[in-house]
């Protein structure tokens, strides 16, 4: 990890009409870091998740990604997209193309990549997520735990600088979490700038850098896991880890 940042939000603003969803929320994630948003439900995670490659736009304040300031449209903004890979509850795969094509087509069609060049690279990434037997089979061929790993492949077959992940492990059957978040282990390991945004506590203890609690739209707290599993600082923080480590 290094000391540069990557990402960097600075008193961030989104409401949905009266709805205050991102409140003043400024947070630095560095090149390399892990870090893992948790918090109740409607607290704003998956908001200021997608607000980091544009999904949804801010009202107020700044995003900067590698030093740049997040284009509003057109082409840098699709640029700016495809270094940011990101990964859905969903998975979003195209249906009627198989599991190879959908990881190729973002370098071939946005990049202007080889094929041939990013055939390889697209089944050594079917490989490294540990279904490259599967390549030429079609998404509903395959589980949702299977589905989801395609989709992390197909985000990294963009070569990004950085990968978010909004609750991807949330739509999937409990026996399939464990292989995706295996996946998203080894990559953290591999020094991948990751925001992941989980229910997952297990995952937070061990693959994250830093944990950042939300509540109400609020960054609330900021800590190693270590130390904000053992010693939350906020009331906020307090009750929702009784509510969930107790079960």
């Amino acid at each position: 990890m290094s000391d540069e940042a990557l990402i960097v939000l600075d008193k961030v603003n989104k409401w949905f009409g009266p709805l205050h969803v991102l409140d003043n929320v400024s947070l630095s994630v560095a090149k390399g870091e892990v870090v893992v948003v948790i918090g109740p439900s409607g607290s704003g995670k998956s908001t200021l998740c997608r607000a980091i490659n544009r999904l949804e736009p801010i009202n107020d304040g700044t995003i900067t990604f590698d030093g740049q300031a997040l284009p509003a449209e057109g082409r840098p903004l699709a640029r700016l997209r495809s270094e940011v890979g990101m990964v859905f509850q969903s998975f979003n795969l195209f249906a009627h193309k198989t599991i190879l094509q959908n990881v190729m087509l973002g370098p071939v069609k946005v990049r202007k990549e080889k094929p041939a060049v990013v055939r390889d690279r697209a089944m050594a990434l079917l490989e490294r997520v540990g279904i490259g037997n599967q390549a030429e089979k079609y998404p509903a061929q395959l589980s949702g735990g299977q589905q989801q790993r395609v989709a992390i492949a197909r985000a990294l077959a963009m070569q990004p600088k950085a990968m978010l992940f909004d609750e991807p492990t949330s739509a999937l059957d409990p026996e399939m979490v464990g292989e995706v978040l295996e996946v998203m282990t080894s990559l953290a390991k591999e020094g991948m700038t990751m925001v992941v945004v989980t229910h997952e506590m297990g995952f937070a203890r061990h693959a994250a850098n830093r944990v950042v609690f939300m509540a109400d739209g609020q960054l609330v707290e900021s800590a190693p896991p270590a130390e904000f599993f053992a010693n939350p600082k906020s009331d906020r923080a307090k009750d929702f880890l009784s509510k969930i480590l107790t079960h």
